[in-house]
Parts: C-alpha cells; structure tokens; sequence
C-alpha cells in the first residue's frame, strides 16, 4: 500500500505546510483546519494516527473509481461518501480527463491524493498531444488544450501510469478497457487494452460496441478484471469482471468499487 504517501504527509505536518487544497475539501466534514488551507498541530496529528492506524492493521481501503472525464465535482462527492482517509488507496480505472468541465483539475487532484491508475485512450491522447509541436498539428485537438493546461508533474503522473495493474494480494487486475482471453499478460495489445469492448463470436477483437458480445463475458480469470470504459453498457458484473464505467459525464453516475 502507499506507505510512501503516509511518509509524504508526516514530512509536510512536521513543517506545518500548507495542506493541498484537495485534502482539505475532501475531510472538511472530519477536520478543522486552523486556517484556510493549514493544518494544526493537532488536526494533523490525529489525520496521520488515523493514515498509520489504517496501514499497521492492514485494514486500508482501496477505492477503484470508473471513468471521471474531467468531472471533478462527482469526484469530490464520491471519494467522500467513500469515507476515503489518507492511508487509503485510490485507483483511477484510466480516462481521468477529457470532455467533462474540469480535467487538470482531476489529474491535479488524483496526484495529490497519491492515487495511482491505469491508462485509458483519452489520457494517452493527452500525452501524446504534449509531446508535440503546435505547429505540427493541423487540426484543433481538445486533446492538445487539456494538455497545455497540464503541469509538468500532472504529465509526469499520467505518464508513470501502466496499461494495466495486477495485484496478487486482491486477485484482481485493473484495466482501462479489457484484455482478450487467453492471451498471456504481458502479450496483450495495449491499444485494446485502452480501446476494447467487444469480442464477436468469430474471436474478432473491436472497439466498436456490440450489444450481444461483451469482451468480458469470455474472461476465465483466475484474477477478477476491474475495468471501465464502456459507458453504454454502465455497470457490468461477469463471472470474472466488473465494468463500472457508468457514464457521469454523459448524465449518469460515477461508481466506484471499495476492496
């Protein structure tokens, strides 16, 4: 778990600085700042013997949150009725920005809550659209301005985010999109595994939406598949995957699952 998080907090109460503006929106319902954006010594203190007391008894939440698209609002809403603490662990299921209102805002926020996540084709644009030129694009890309608005450390945590994540302790593997089955880790296609939704009968892997053929009603596991992605199909739960991209920048909502 994010034992280095716990260690990046204990280090910014003893200095006493100021407290990232998405930490103190997120537990003003717990803590009282002694100022706006400080923390005191005391409220400080009881926030990382919670982060610690959490961690030492290995009881720390992992929250796997489905597609934002820049809705930094719902965000802040479900990360709270999460009953997220430092010392939890928040994971982005990919695709943090684009066609929301606010997404620099969502990076910045899921960088400085520590979180972690996977790559979805929408972050992937964004990235690609920084590393070039301006004057090389010959189109208006919505892409290149999120990308403009992006600091250097909200890339660089984008950028460090994988195609997929697998973790033994949970059984679990997580994923923007999905995975084909029978096809080793390591050999997947990270283009589908940003992309996939569908698998027809003849094996054939699409991004396209087929309502009949979801790619995740072939997974076998053994590890359960956490994904998103897939807004048209909201909540899907499989034998061996759960989808739950939900749609809130189309209307819906924004879910998220707690292990």
């Amino acid at each position: 778990m994010r034992i280095d998080f716990i260690a990046e907090w204990t280090l910014a109460v003893l200095k006493h600085e100021v407290a990232p503006k998405e930490m103190t929106e997120i537990l003003e319902k717990d803590v009282t700042f002694e100022v706006e954006g400080k923390i005191s010594k005391k409220c400080a203190s009881d926030i990382l013997k919670k982060a610690l007391d959490r961690f030492k008894s290995k009881k720390p939440k992992v929250i796997v949150i489905g597609d934002v698209h820049g809705c930094r609002a719902e965000l802040v809403q479900l990360i709270k009725e999460a009953d997220y603490w430092p010392g939890d662990l928040i994971l982005f299921l990919g695709d943090l920005v684009m066609k929301g209102p606010e997404s620099s805002k969502v990076v910045k926020m899921a960088r400085e809550l520590g979180s972690i996540g996977v790559r979805g084709n929408h972050d992937f644009e964004v990235l690609r659209c920084s590393e070039i030129d301006d004057e090389d694009l010959d189109y208006s890309s919505p892409h290149k301005e999120i990308a403009s608005e992006l600091s250097q450390d909200d890339l660089n945590w984008i950028r460090n985010c994988p195609w997929y994540i697998e973790s033994s302790d949970l059984d679990a593997l997580f994923v923007h999109a999905g995975f084909v089955n029978g096809i080793k880790l390591y050999k997947q296609n990270p283009r589908l595994m940003m992309t996939i939704r569908s698998i027809l009968p003849d094996q054939y892997a699409t991004s396209k939406f087929w309502a009949e053929w979801p790619w995740a009603r072939l997974w076998e596991g053994p590890s359960t598949v956490f994904f998103g992605h897939d807004a048209e199909r909201g909540l899907q739960i499989h034998d061996n995957a759960i989808g739950i991209d939900t749609g809130c920048v189309y209307g819906g909502r924004l879910t998220a699952c707690i292990l």
